[in-house]
């Protein structure tokens, strides 16, 4: 796959008091639900989750990351992705029973509670808020969200499947001189003409002009998305040593290895017992 096709793009209309965003990934989303099996509306739900966490870090002035986490008492009692502000993704879904593949997002998180976590790594501090469900989907849940957040009327469309995850942001900014007072319906009543296999598998500049040929836009360079989830064996390793020497082996004795499963990064880390010894001489 080619990296471009993994990115985030700013664009403008110059004639009006509008800004967007576009945003496309196959490889790194491909690389992060390898083998994990979901069915196609938690691929999506997933997906669309990944996106908007995406637009968020994307506009971190810092370094740090944005998380957001959905956790709650539906069949899809746990969804995580986070966003670096360097554009590394890693996430997981998590179920505790059956999901049926006519589920809408409602029936599929039940009472689960949406929570956006930003962190500056500078100044070791957070900012979290809890995202009101005003709407049954992801896009129209932070539509309401970013509208309110930013202060500016914005829109929002995101999609994905298996294959890739795509999305357009569109914000109206403050009013200038001059400017085309139909220019935001107009333009996002085109918007909404887009599919989901349009969203997901056009890049930017066929998107943009396909959409708004008639209009004069810029469209910046865009910012590379990347898959980052490495096996952190040190912090398993500080797990084992806090469990202590004895207990590991009593574990081996009992069960033959000590199996630890990563969810996140979705491997598995095995310890037999002479990995126990070397361990605890280190």
């Amino acid at each position: 796959m080619n990296a471009l096709e993994d990115n985030i793009r700013r664009f403008l209309f110059k004639e009006l008091n509008i800004r967007g965003q576009h945003i496309q990934l196959t490889s790194s989303w491909q690389e992060m639900i390898a083998e994990r099996h979901y069915p196609a509306n938690i691929i999506s739900l997933l997906g669309e989750l990944t996106a908007i966490t995406c637009m968020l870090a994307s506009n971190l002035k810092h370094e740090g990351k944005v998380t957001i986490q959905i956790q709650g008492a539906g069949p899809v009692n746990l969804l995580v992705v986070e966003a670096s502000n360097k554009l590394q993704i890693k996430g997981v879904a998590k179920t505790s029973g059956k999901v049926k593949d006519s589920y809408n997002l409602d029936q599929l998180l039940g009472d689960g509670k949406i929570l956006v976590t930003l962190e500056n790594t500078l100044t070791d501090s957070s900012f979290q808020s809890y995202i009101p469900r005003e709407a049954n989907t992801i896009s129209g849940v932070f539509e309401a969200f970013l509208t309110q957040s930013d202060q500016q009327p914005s829109k929002l469309w995101l999609a994905a499947d298996k294959n890739g995850i795509g999305g357009i942001m569109i914000q109206k900014l403050p009013a200038t001189a001059n400017i085309d007072e139909d220019g935001w319906n107009r333009i996002a009543i085109i918007s909404s003409t887009l599919s989901d296999e349009e969203i997901i598998n056009l890049d930017a500049e066929t998107l943009i002009h396909r959409l708004f040929h008639e209009e004069l836009i810029e469209l910046f360079a865009g910012a590379t998305i990347k898959y980052h989830c490495p096996k952190d064996n040190k912090k398993i390793e500080t797990m084992l040593l806090s469990l202590g020497k004895e207990e590991c082996l009593k574990i081996i004795a009992e069960q033959g290895e000590i199996v630890i499963h990563n969810e996140m990064c979705n491997f598995y880390a095995r310890y037999n017992q002479e990995d126990i010894s070397k361990l605890f001489k280190k």
